[in-house]
């Protein structure tokens, strides 16, 4: 069985298996749904997933960025 991420978020950060054609390999989550919505944190592109692909590539949940406490 997949480690796959029980619960994902908006504004989650996930390290993916493979990296980006960027070199990156973190991505923060922008939308939730049959599809997730994916932006590179190396070079800002945004791409979609089907959640079946998502987490099959995911390798680690690394949390949320506090965006409230930083403002």
């Amino acid at each position: 069985m997949h480690n796959t991420p029980s619960e994902v978020h908006i504004g989650d950060r996930v390290r993916m298996r493979k990296p980006h054609p960027c070199g990156g390999y973190e991505w923060e989550v922008t939308r939730i749904g049959a599809d997730i919505g994916l932006r590179c944190l190396t070079c800002g592109r945004r791409v979609m997933l089907p959640r079946t692909k998502f987490e099959k590539r995911v390798k680690a949940m690394l949390g949320a960025e506090d965006v409230e406490s930083k403002q």
